[in-house]
């Protein structure tokens, strides 16, 4: 039953959110409106193509999309999973999830769309060999494929230079292998033929490889290249409908990957970008990347009227009352709706939709009365209608996809009188649980497992609900449609609003990603329930492989209250022989099993997010003695977990400050440093001096790798060493101990082959290429084809302590469980003792 309320205000400023390819934008101002129409008086479509987020070039994008008003979208092959978190600890898919909403963020600021493949970052590969062998060459191509016909960009441009294979990153390559190779691929329809019972044959006019100094080598090898394939674009202009310039504007999208450290300042001067030309004719001289090609309404059947109507209403468009233009835009309505070119109809339509609602002064919009709900829960819709100018408006109907078909309303929205309008709805199928689509199947090293072919390119998932709305604005009959949000109060920060979610009726965690078993002895394993509804009972077991055993086999729960958490303990026994296992707690109801974990991304820059992952961990029967004090210290650096490893190997963790100061360092055996740390932290510097004091009075400084960008201190080693950016990518890589006598090789723990075997994305990254005597290279390693690498642990005497500086991807092999690297690093805390 639909309930009705009705508020008097009075008129305000029309706040209208308009969907668009891939993310929520915002109609808030006269000048918002006549950037759009400038677009909508655009008929061009750019695609701009490469492998990560981050590796976009935001000033183009912008520049297409501010100041030429073309529909520009950004084609990231990869969500950035496999890359490191500079703001906290999510790595692999979670991070893939944070690095997806921050290109959405992104995008929210220069204006332009975006897709993704289903390609995952696996880690850097050297090779487009190898990185096109994991991806999937033929779905990656298929991926790109269908989105240029769906897209249907008049030019393509690359990010990298497809002409450089083993040169670079071998994901950067590949980007540009592929939108090289696919670019008539995508418009010859006996290619991926499956694709046209949803799409059609496209073939784009110009494919551009995005070109600057960088890739010649040297600013001055570049003055002196021939530049006569290249058009040159001054971008540093400033717009004025935005109050700011094209490059503070692409400043700030860029801004938006924070995991990744990339905030920079705006920039108010000409700038220069070049692209040079693939395929395709050659623009050049005219320094335009449309020339020859009609980006206008001429382009279209019908399309004259249009572009004459358009231009008319552009001229007469009155910034201090936008509702002026209403009728012309009906009008206008009508005529685009008789035009001959599909694609640009409905696309042109649905823009044009947004500009009227935004000009008649609507507010429109529907929430829920809680974030977050389960099956089998009784919400409540609440929707808010005002209209805020003397536009006539009626409201007809709504529907809520895809619990509620059309519901009739009729009502004439008075000018300045809020009407509300309430609906209980129940939460069952075919609602879904709300995650991550490309994270609800398990996945290869480097594919998501996404089958629904209208899923494919979709930046993020659908909305728990969509209510549509049927308006009449000025007698046309028109359709809008938004996301169902939850909307409430906060009173140190006023009006909040967050995206609905349905979680599961109960989801389990476990404590820790990784459990060491030293030995035989039994350990207790917590296993957290939590409630996602009022009212509900079940059971939780633990499921192990053969050899391991739990006990009680099960244990009953039962919870009165949504979010209420119970602990659960069971004693887990490992078998005799090295074992790495993975285990999973299953909670039932009834015949129904969840073995889910709930984790939520909070971050002030992006949307909340909720995810919901296997609740798995990994379980290692690993022999490992640690010898010394029972208490490291840990300075975090860009985020890892490597802290909750250390106590799981049985350590005391302390975390050290550094802008509390450190002091009391002999307590402890070892002092870890964080990836990164160099680079993220400001105060490393301040400490330096003592940290190497308690190395030189016996203590074991362990330092793990940086990178030589933004350092925060010129010393980081108490002796010369120089950072590189050897890595070794190859995680089955064969290792050569140089110094099988050093006693991080066999003490306490005796290293053999077998330790190296397991290591997941890569051996190790950054490794110093030069170093004074006073350090001991105890390995080699190297990807195939290259020369050997000696940089991946040097360890150096320095007073009555050791120092340790180390590439050795630990952050990623530890809370994977990998026996060898728990080893390998319990002998590394334990130096000096076997002279003890």
């Amino acid at each position: 039953m639909i309930k009705i309320a009705k508020v008097s205000l009075l008129y305000t400023l029309v706040l209208l959110s308009i969907p668009s390819i891939g993310q929520q934008k915002n109609i808030q101002s006269s000048n918002d409106i006549y950037k759009a129409l400038l677009k909508l008086n655009t008929l061009a479509n750019v695609l701009y193509v490469a492998a990560h987020p981050d590796d976009e070039n935001t000033r183009m994008i912008s520049y297409f999309s501010n100041v030429l008003h073309a529909n520009t979208s950004y084609f990231s092959f990869t969500r950035g999973d496999g890359g490191q978190n500079l703001i906290g600890t999510e790595i692999g898919d979670l991070l893939g999830v944070l690095r997806t909403q921050e290109l959405m963020q992104a995008r929210s600021i220069d204006g332009g769309g975006q897709y993704f493949s289903r390609a995952i970052d696996f880690g850097y590969s050297k090779h487009p060999d190898e990185t096109l062998s994991i991806w999937d060459k033929d779905q990656a191509m298929s991926d790109i494929i269908q989105v240029i016909r769906t897209f249907k960009p008049d030019i393509i441009i690359n990010r990298f230079d497809h002409r450089t294979p083993g040169k670079t990153h071998g994901h950067h390559t590949s980007s540009a292998m592929l939108s090289h190779e696919v670019f008539e691929m995508a418009g010859d329809k006996n290619v991926f033929p499956e694709q046209l019972a949803f799409t059609e044959p496209w073939q784009a006019s110009r494919l551009f490889f995005n070109t600057s100094w960088w890739f010649y080598g040297s600013r001055e090898k570049f003055a002196k290249a021939d530049k006569s394939n290249l058009i040159s674009m001054d971008i540093g202009t400033y717009i004025p409908l935005m109050g700011q310039s094209n490059g503070e504007i692409a400043s700030a999208a860029r801004s938006m990957h924070k995991c990744q450290g990339f905030g920079s300042a705006g920039s108010r001067a000409s700038r220069q970008e070049y692209l040079e030309i693939i395929k395709g004719s050659n623009p050049a001289p005219s320094n335009s990347p449309f020339e020859g090609i009609d980006i206008s309404w001429s382009r279209v059947k019908g399309g004259q009227a249009v572009k004459e109507a358009l231009e008319l209403i552009i001229e007469d468009f009155d910034f201090t009352s936008p509702k002026a233009s209403v009728i012309a835009l009906i009008d206008l309505y009508d005529l685009i709706e008789q035009t001959g070119d599909q694609h640009w109809r409905i696309k042109k339509l649905k823009d044009l939709e947004d500009i009227i609602i935004a000009c008649s002064g609507l507010y429109l919009d529907g929430f829920v009365d809680v974030h977050k709900a389960s099956m089998g829960d009784s919400i409540e819709l609440k929707i808010e209608a005002t209209n805020q100018t003397d536009t006539e408006i009626e409201l007809l109907s709504y529907d809520v996809e895809p619990v509620i078909k059309s519901k009739a309303i009729n009502a004439t929205l008075v000018t300045g009188e809020e009407q509300i309008f309430y609906e209980e709805i129940a939460v069952a199928a075919p609602l879904n649980y709300t995650n991550p689509y490309w994270l609800n199947k398990n996945h290869s090293l480097g594919s998501y497992a996404v089958n629904d072919e209208n899923l494919i390119g979709k930046p993020i998932s659908d909305a728990a609900m969509t209510i549509h709305f049927d308006l009449k604005i000025e007698g046309k009959q028109m359709r809008i449609s938004k996301s169902v949000m939850h909307k409430y109060v906060e009173a140190s920060y006023g009006e909040i609003t967050k995206p609905f979610e349905i979680i599961p009726e109960v989801s389990v965690a476990l404590s820790d990603d990784v459990y060491i078993f030293a030995n035989t002895e039994e350990k207790v394993i917590p296993v957290e329930v939590q409630a996602g509804k009022n009212d509900i009972e079940g059971k939780i077991r633990l499921d192990l492989p053969d050899g391991w055993t739990a006990t009680p086999k099960s244990q009953d729960w039962a919870f009165e209250f949504k979010g209420e958490k119970k602990i659960l303990n069971f004693r887990v026994s490992p078998p005799e022989n090295r074992s790495v296992v993975s285990i999973k707690p299953v909670a039932t109801i009834g015949d129904k099993a969840f073995t889910k974990t709930t984790h939520t991304i909070a971050y002030d820059h992006i949307p909340e997010q909720t995810v919901s992952l296997d609740a798995s961990a990994v379980a290692s029967r690993i022999p490992l003695v640690r010898r010394g004090k029972e208490k490291v210290a840990y300075i975090m650096g860009a985020g890892d977990k490597i802290p909750e490893a250390l106590q799981n190997m049985g350590y005391t963790v302390d975390i050290l400050d550094p802008s509390d100061g450190i002091e009391n360092l002999s307590q402890y055996q070892a002092i870890l440093i964080g990836i990164r740390a160099y680079n993220t932290v400001e105060e490393m510097n301040i400490v330096q001096a003592k940290l190497f004091e308690y190395a030189k009075a016996g203590g074991n400084l362990i330092t793990q790798y940086n990178t030589t960008w933004r350092l925060k201190s010129e010393d980081i080693a108490p002796y010369k060493l120089q950072l590189s950016r050897d890595r070794v990518c190859q995680e089955d890589a064969e290792v050569s101990v140089l110094k099988p006598n050093h006693p991080s090789m066999f003490y306490p723990n005796q290293l053999t082959e077998e330790d190296w075997d397991g290591w997941v994305q890569e051996r190790g990254l950054y490794f110093p290429n030069e170093w004074s005597q006073e350090y001991e290279a105890i390995l080699s390693m190297n990807d195939a084809g290259e020369e050997a690498k000696e940089g991946s642990l040097l360890i150096a005497p320095y007073g009555d302590g050791y120092f340790v500086y180390t590439g050795l991807s630990f952050f990623r092999e530890l809370p994977a469980g990998v026996p060898g690297a728990y080893r390998l690093l319990a002998n590394l805390i334990s130096l000096g003792t076997n002279k003890r």
